[in-house]
């Protein structure tokens, strides 16, 4: 019988410092904005990219070398927004995620504009696209002029790399077969390999056993499998 306990969800450092960004044709042109602070193209540029891409690291260094503060963009309020400015720098994240005081967001853009302060924002797609749900046509036409840099898809090497970071941040040293056999399985994004990274520690730690090639075989299966087991929406209703 194979001895289990439950893993207690303990959280896990995260290392978003400078040093652990790990560099890639990928995002060579985000981190380049970055290094390239406070000479930027204007007030306020957009880092653009599908979770786990690596904006929210990228948008911490900002804050470090700038002291610009961090709030949600769905946290955004007028009568805030000479507080946040105060540094001179202000990182807005998750734009277009959840609901937008329109208004805050037009004071905002005016304001950074004024003061000549630097605001990096981050959302999963570019500033222009949501423009069209805006109600106000001063704000619509700032966001489709807003310039924004893209990230894009990670490569064989980045993944690796970020796999071996994300083990590493767990105290755990991956073997290059563990790394072999789990990289071409999993979905090719630093999203997937953060998700699956933290499941692998989880059964690792509930079923008393090493992290190996082995485990990750057994776990991956098993995950296969209790897909497979879930029916469909139409499966679903008709049973």
């Amino acid at each position: 019988m194979t001895t289990r306990q439950l893993p207690l969800d303990l959280p896990h450092a995260d290392s978003r410092s400078r040093d652990d960004f790990l560099p890639a044709p990928s995002n060579d042109a985000a981190l380049a904005l970055i290094d390239a602070y406070p000479y930027w193209p204007a007030p306020l540029v957009a880092l653009v990219g599908p979770e786990g891409a690596g904006k929210s690291h990228l948008a911490a260094i900002f804050a470090a070398i700038s002291g610009a503060p961090v709030v949600p963009a769905r946290d955004l309020a007028i009568d805030a927004l000479p507080g946040l400015l105060a540094s001179g720098a202000l990182v807005v994240e998750d734009l277009g995620e959840g609901p937008l005081d329109e208004a805050a967001l037009f004071h905002l853009v005016n304001l950074a504009k004024e003061q000549d302060a630097r605001v990096l924002l981050t959302a999963r797609r570019a500033p222009g696209t949501l423009a069209a749900s805006m109600t106000i046509r001063d704000l619509a036409s700032r966001l489709r002029a807003m310039p924004s840099v893209a990230l894009g898809p990670p490569d064989d090497a980045l993944l690796a790399a970020v796999a071996v970071k994300l083990f590493a941040d767990r105290q755990i040293a991956p073997d290059e077969a563990l790394l072999a056999f789990l990289l071409p399985r999993v979905e090719r994004s630093i999203a997937g390999v953060r998700e699956v990274v933290a499941a692998l520690d989880r059964e690792a730690l509930a079923r008393k056993r090493p992290l190996t090639r082995a485990l990750a075989s057994e776990l991956l299966r098993e995950r296969e499998l209790s897909s497979a087991a879930v029916p469909s929406g139409a499966d679903a209703r008709d049973s």
